[in-house]
């Protein structure tokens, strides 16, 4: 269960091992331990109106100088963490502690405890870093407290795979990859993991800068995957492979609602940015269609549609029946309503506040975790940055 936090401030701590693991289906792997256009949305939204950091992470549990919105915005209550480098997958263990991956750096991070302790777990060194690729999304096996199992997507020189290493206190063992030969690029790698509420694990996956990929059903490109907890196509999937839904350009934000209903956020071309809510088997119409427009043609359309400057969506997740989701380019965090299996009104926050956003996650206790990402080479990285921040909705 998520805990509750206090808000002292913690140091870093790091440790210094080394072990070395073996790849398998692909590349050797070793583990270094080292201690669209409106300005609005397009259903009833309301916008409202509305920064070189450390290099290394540190804890930082600093009160927000921001008053109580006394309208029931949300309000950042303080950083939970500082000086992250492009952090990007963010996910709880089962008491309340979180992993968090850096892009880049291939880093794995612990945050732990009342304090925020921010620890370096080690690097995952089977990744390699270009553009947009690198160590991307992470995701807590449902059975932990028995597996003890974390899976990363990392981008190599050669795919994008699923890996997964055991977690034993703050030592991380050696990665397996069970799932390989995903497309990978400069650009469009998806990375998003999810375990469902039906134990099985979805993956968000992109078309790498080749749209062509995402009509081609038997391509892992350009999907939302669906694959069992050891890395095979799930049962029941609706054409008998790993894929779930195709037609995606790159998805880069999964979440299941109370109602077990799958919803993605998706990056745009130049016109519209994407909110979509995932069935089985559906095809979403990249390239054919950006936006709206492809129901005679045979594909689903989105619940919300956003200008690519006011969204850019990255991360996402359900709290309380609204969807919550981080935006790059539009520097803000998105509130949206579920209404049934419709997502309505679509609320803007913290514009241009924090800069760019990558990450958002719900706590049991009611409480957001944000990821800033202006360390990625397109931000303008503040004082602090990268920084995880504790909103209350």
């Amino acid at each position: 269960m998520r805990i509750s936090r206090g808000s002292a401030a913690a140091a870093l701590a790091a440790g210094a091992l080394l072990l070395a693991g073996c790849g398998q289906g692909g590349n050797e792997s070793t583990l270094t331990i080292t201690g669209t256009a409106p300005a609005s949305p397009s259903e009833s939204g309301s916008p409202s109106s509305s920064a070189t950091g450390s290099a290394s992470a540190s804890a930082s549990a600093t009160p927000s100088s921001e008053p109580a919105a006394p309208d029931g915005s949300p309000e950042v209550v303080e950083e939970i963490a500082t000086g992250l480098e492009a952090p990007w997958g963010l996910g709880f263990l089962p008491d309340g502690d979180a992993i968090v991956t850096e892009r880049d750096t291939q880093r794995v991070l612990l945050v732990s405890g009342d304090d925020y302790a921010v620890t370096e777990l080690g690097t995952l060194d089977v990744a390699a870093p270009q553009g947009e690729a690198g160590l991307l999304g992470v995701a807590i096996s449902p059975d932990f407290a028995q597996d003890r199992f974390v899976y990363f997507y990392a981008s190599t020189t050669s795919d994008n795979r699923i890996v997964r290493a055991t977690l034993r206190g703050e030592r991380l063992g050696e990665p397996t990859p069970i799932f390989t030969g995903i497309p990978n690029g400069y650009i469009h790698d998806g990375g998003r993991l999810e375990f469902g509420p039906d134990g099985m694990l979805y993956v968000s996956t992109g078309e790498t800068g080749e749209p062509s990929l995402a009509q081609q059903r038997d391509s892992l490109g350009g999907k939302v995957l669906r694959l069992t907890p050891a890395g095979k196509p799930a049962p029941g999937n609706p054409f008998g492979t790993a894929v779930w839904s195709w037609g995606h350009r790159n998805v880069q934000g999964l979440a299941f609602d109370d109602a077990d209903r799958l919803w993605a956020s998706e990056f745009g071309q130049d016109t519209f940015d994407e909110l979509n809510r995932i069935d089985e088997g559906a095809n979403y119409g990249w390239p054919a269609v950006e936006g709206k427009g492809g129901r005679s043609q045979g594909f689903v359309d989105p619940q919300q549609v956003w200008d690519t400057d006011d969204a850019s969506p990255s991360g996402l997740a359900f709290l309380d029946g609204y969807l919550w989701m981080a935006a790059l380019k539009g520097e803000r965090l998105w509130r949206v309503r579920v209404e049934g299996d419709r997502a309505v009104d679509a609320t803007p926050f913290f514009v241009g506040d924090y800069g760019r956003m990558r990450t958002v996650a719900a706590t049991d206790d009611g409480m957001l975790w944000v990821m800033t990402s202006n360390r990625d080479t397109r931000g303008e990285p503040g004082p602090g940055d990268d920084k995880i921040l504790l909103v209350r909705p």
